[in-house]
């Protein structure tokens, strides 16, 4: 089964015994929680947009490991052509579910552990790549969602992983044995976890040798023993529990995090793909951080793209599209927009092949694809919450307006043009409010900040990759400096 439909891929994660925690309570079944499906949805989406004869060709490739058809989500980057169609697919699913579709994670996870798997086996003598090449393989053949773990809670950041007063802080191998090894600590922030159906360890900084037992790389099932899931709190969450299609903003999609506790879990011989060769730490770190930051350029711009749309909507809804200033705000909204979108294909189209035969970003270009992220959509959002007015987070709840008394009042005074039903007034309102406050905006707004490392991560790699020596060097030459 190399591709799985969207409902196939429901029923396995039923098949699953995940130990998942929310508000104190452990959740038996997080696949019809209310609070936990939206986000489901959004990876459901990866799926059934796969099986669309229209989608196909971004949506879908075909293996280099076996040659079969498989989801691009699964995929190992042949050339500059898969690297732009992972931008144009990300942005196609931000445009489908207007959230994190969680599966990008595992993609650069995936691309980044290949490469520097085959390079670790060439200077070591060891066979980390082709463990990972079969379990690479085992998920593309049953489609899998992987989920990608990076971020370590850190302590104190001012001291390495082995200098922490707690040495759970950084994740970390506690126990070789023969037949594998035994790992502790957490991973924060997991994007996804908890709809995945494996997890993609990887180590979060560079290392020395003194950190060799944190620089641990492995892929282990996300029902392992000793594996738990700490749902994170997002804004307006509870608001799923009402069962209002119209408050919640985006009723069907959604995204979530975990805290995620890895207590003495085991990892076998043939799912380790980095065990103390801290040298590569750093390198792993560096070219997820790449395609991870490339990633933005995608799915940004596709909820983006829906959070444009939502205000223009809510414009026409107030009677102000017209207006020259509201015109000029959705000009500036697309400018930025589209601005993400042209990094994301720059750092594409100047890929480069890696020794393992995979394709690799333009880390310069990736960096400043995220640079942007961190700041634009800010200003979108600012933008859209200008546009929509005031009455997007003062609005009465769909209780209020489904009263047979209040909503008569609700439907007279809170009408915007008359040819427009006030319930769909207040629905694009409760839109742009998740996007911008809400639940959705983990996902776009804070996460555009933060995820894949926040600004100061990307700037440190621009001064690294930007060659400066080589642009004085030019600058001398024109002015006829000689030294």
């Amino acid at each position: 089964m190399a591709l799985m439909t969207g409902e196939q891929y429901i029923e396995s994660l039923r098949k699953l015994n995940l130990q998942i925690y929310m508000f104190g309570e452990k959740i038996e079944n997080p696949v019809d929680n209310p609070i936990l499906r939206p986000s489901l949805n959004s990876v459901k989406a990866t799926y059934d947009l796969a099986q669309m004869p229209e989608y196909e060709d971004l949506m879908t490739t075909t293996s280099v490991l076996t040659g079969e058809k498989i989801n691009r989500f699964t995929h190992i980057h042949q050339n500059t052509s898969d690297l732009i169609k992972k931008v144009k697919m990300q942005r196609l699913c931000g445009q489908k579910t207007a959230a994190c579709f969680q599966r990008c994670v595992g993609m650069d996870a995936f691309n980044s552990v290949f490469s520097t798997t085959f390079e670790t086996d060439a200077k070591h003598g060891t066979h980390y790549h082709e463990n990972f090449k079969k379990f690479l393989q085992y998920a593309q053949e049953n489609d899998l969602t992987v989920d990608g773990a990076m971020t370590d809670p850190k302590g104190d950041r001012s001291l390495a992983p082995h200098a922490q007063a707690d040495p759970d802080l950084f994740l970390h191998v506690v126990e070789r044995r023969p037949d594998g090894i035994v790992v502790r600590g957490a991973k924060a922030h997991q994007t996804g976890i908890v709809n995945s159906h494996e997890v993609l360890v990887m180590p979060t900084i560079s290392m020395g040798e003194d950190d060799k037992d944190y620089a641990v790389s492995f892929s282990i099932p996300t029902d392992t023993e000793g594996i738990i899931m700490i749902i994170g709190r997002q804004s307006c969450d509870t608001r799923k529990l009402e069962g209002s299609s119209i408050d919640v903003g985006n009723s069907e999609f959604g995204g979530v995090e975990a805290l995620t506790i890895f207590d003495d879990v085991f990892v076998p011989n043939d799912r380790i793909f980095l065990n103390g060769e801290y040298e590569f730490a750093g390198v792993l770190v560096e070219r997820f951080a790449g395609y991870h930051r490339q990633s933005y350029g995608g799915c940004k711009v596709g909820v983006g793209d829906v959070l444009i749309g939502a205000a223009a909507v809510a414009a026409e809804y107030n009677g102000a599209q017209r207006a020259s200033h509201v015109k000029d705000k959705l000009i500036e909204m697309t400018h930025l927009n589209e601005t993400l979108y042209c990094c994301g294909i720059a750092c594409s189209a100047e890929g480069s092949q890696t020794n393992s035969g995979n394709y690799m970003i333009d880390l310069l270009l990736a960096n400043v694809c995220k640079q942007n992220v961190t700041r634009f959509p800010y200003e979108i959002a600012r933008l859209a919450e200008d546009i929509a007015g005031g009455l997007m987070v003062t609005a009465p709840s769909e209780k209020d307006l489904r009263d047979p008394k209040l909503g008569a009042y609700i439907d007279k005074y809170l009408k915007g043009v008359n040819s427009v039903t006030t319930e769909n007034r207040l629905r694009i309102l409760r839109l742009i409010e998740n996007l911008t406050l809400g639940t959705a905006a983990v996902g776009y707004r804070t996460e555009s900040m933060h995820g894949a490392g926040s600004p100061q991560a990307q700037r440190i790699m621009i001064a690294r990759q930007g060659n400066l020596a080589m642009k004085k060097k030019l600058a001398k030459a024109i002015a006829k400096i000689e030294e």
